[in-house]
């Protein structure tokens, strides 16, 4: 098969303006995403809506696609940008344009998933440890997901689940194994067309996850666990932290 990934990046964000092209470590974040992509797909590309981000991924020689800037998420970005590049790929996946520290590994795991021929759509997941904490674990802005056994998404949410009836709250993290939904998506070529048109479900406008919507709608989402721990960037503070994860990462 055939993948390409797709980035999507946009400079108006409202904690965060022109966030892809900050500096970390000495490039662009949007310039880290592209480079730890690259080795692990066929082709990638960047999805974005401004002219300066395209003007910075052509200047570290990557290649940008001008997307509209009235998309209500990425995916529906990485699809106009998809239909622009034409090409005969199997799979797009969906990278997050503020996550620098994506492995080349996850990737290769989430393309893994595909291998079943049921695979709809593929995303990625890592269990809590018990050092996380409970807060960890019941921030709603750390999206939670169950899976049946073949590794395939049964819900995700932002409260925790699965609830475990009889057992302290403290003692839940020691008892079940919880898993962290990680935001990247691969998607059938065919499958990102079919889910780019479809209207909010009611699952997705009640705990505001667009993965709830595809589900709803009969899709089949594999799902891949790694073990390594992303940094995604949605403040300057954020960014600092980001700053101190690279010092550690280059020791």
């Amino acid at each position: 098969m055939k993948f390409i990934a797709i980035i999507p990046a946009r400079y108006a964000s409202t904690r965060f303006p022109g966030k892809p092209l900050a500096v970390l470590g000495g490039r662009p974040v949007i310039q880290r995403v592209y480079e730890q992509v690259a080795g692990a797909v066929d082709e990638v590309a960047v999805a974005t809506d401004d002219e300066r981000i395209a003007e910075a991924v052509a200047a570290f020689g990557g290649r940008a696609v001008m997307t509209s800037p009235d998309h209500r998420s990425g995916t529906d970005r990485c699809r106009e940008a998809f239909d622009k590049l034409g090409g005969e790929h199997d799979v797009v996946i969906n990278v997050q344009g503020d996550e620098p520290f994506i492995r080349p590994e996850q990737i290769e795991a989430l393309k893994r998933c595909f291998d079943d021929p049921q695979t709809d759509i593929a995303t990625l997941v890592k269990p809590f440890a018990p050092a996380d904490g409970w807060a960890a674990l019941e921030n709603p802005n750390s999206p939670k997901v169950v899976l049946d056994g073949r590794s395939r998404a049964l819900y995700f949410s932002r409260s925790v689940i699965p609830y475990l009836r009889g057992v302290p709250r403290e003692e839940w993290l020691e008892r079940h194994t919880f898993y962290k939904h990680i935001g990247m998506y691969g998607f059938r070529a065919g499958v990102l067309r079919q889910v780019a048109s479809l209207p909010q479900s009611p699952l997705e406008r009640a705990e505001s996850l667009e993965q709830l919507r595809w589900l709803e709608n009969g899709y089949r989402i594999g799902v891949a666990v790694t073990e390594f721990e992303t940094v995604g960037i949605d403040t300057p503070e954020d960014l600092v932290r980001a700053e101190a994860f690279l010092k550690q990462m280059n020791r």
